[in-house]
């Protein structure tokens, strides 16, 4: 499991709630807090520690579920991204979510200048970069690779902008795919 969720108050409580769904789908859980970081007498940083924990996690996983859900801007969570890179990068099956539907380039619209270049006709930003037009629900890498790697679309859900990290309809939807992969490779 991937996503922005790690930085809720209660980061915890929903990881619990995530893996009992994974329970629920003959599935293991694993949940970036189930790491256990210790500082070490070398005093390496705690940042690279976390690091660490959650390469060999990965590493460990079986497949990935990552939380899309746009996080402090338009797109996905930085770490998150990578951490679904990585997975692709290691060849394993990755399924994602968003609990919001609009596009990217919709999203785009809501929070910077982006206006048509109709002679182009491209959307573009306040530096004059193209902004992606293509209705996927992020950047193409990261659509296109949930494609590839996990044999469907990106899921969009629609949940309440009081709810948006809490909702987990979207993750269920994931969990409910991983389990017809499995199923169907056997």
């Amino acid at each position: 499991m991937a996503g922005p969720d790690v930085f809720l108050p209660d980061a915890v409580a929903v990881g619990r709630r995530k893996k009992e769904l994974c329970a629920k789908y003959g599935f293991e859980g694993l949940y970036p807090f189930d790491n256990e970081i210790r500082t070490t007498s070398q005093g390496e940083r705690q940042d690279r520690l976390i690091y660490r924990a959650n390469e060999e996690m990965i590493r460990r996983a079986d497949f990935g579920i990552c939380n899309l859900t746009p996080f402090r801007g338009p797109g996905a969570d930085a770490g998150t991204v990578f951490e679904l890179g990585m997975l692709v990068g290691l060849g394993k099956k990755v399924f994602g979510y968003t609990n919001v539907v609009d596009d990217l380039l919709d999203r785009s619209r809501l929070i910077y200048t982006v206006t048509l270049d109709r002679g182009q006709n491209e959307w573009r930003d306040s530096n004059g970069m193209t902004v992606e037009n293509f209705g996927n629900a992020d950047n193409l890498m990261i659509d296109n690779a949930l494609m590839e790697y996990g044999g469907h679309a990106m899921v969009r859900h629609h949940a309440s902008s009081n709810n948006l990290f809490y909702d987990l309809a979207g993750f269920e939807t994931c969990l409910r795919l991983a389990f017809q992969a499995a199923s169907t490779s056997l």
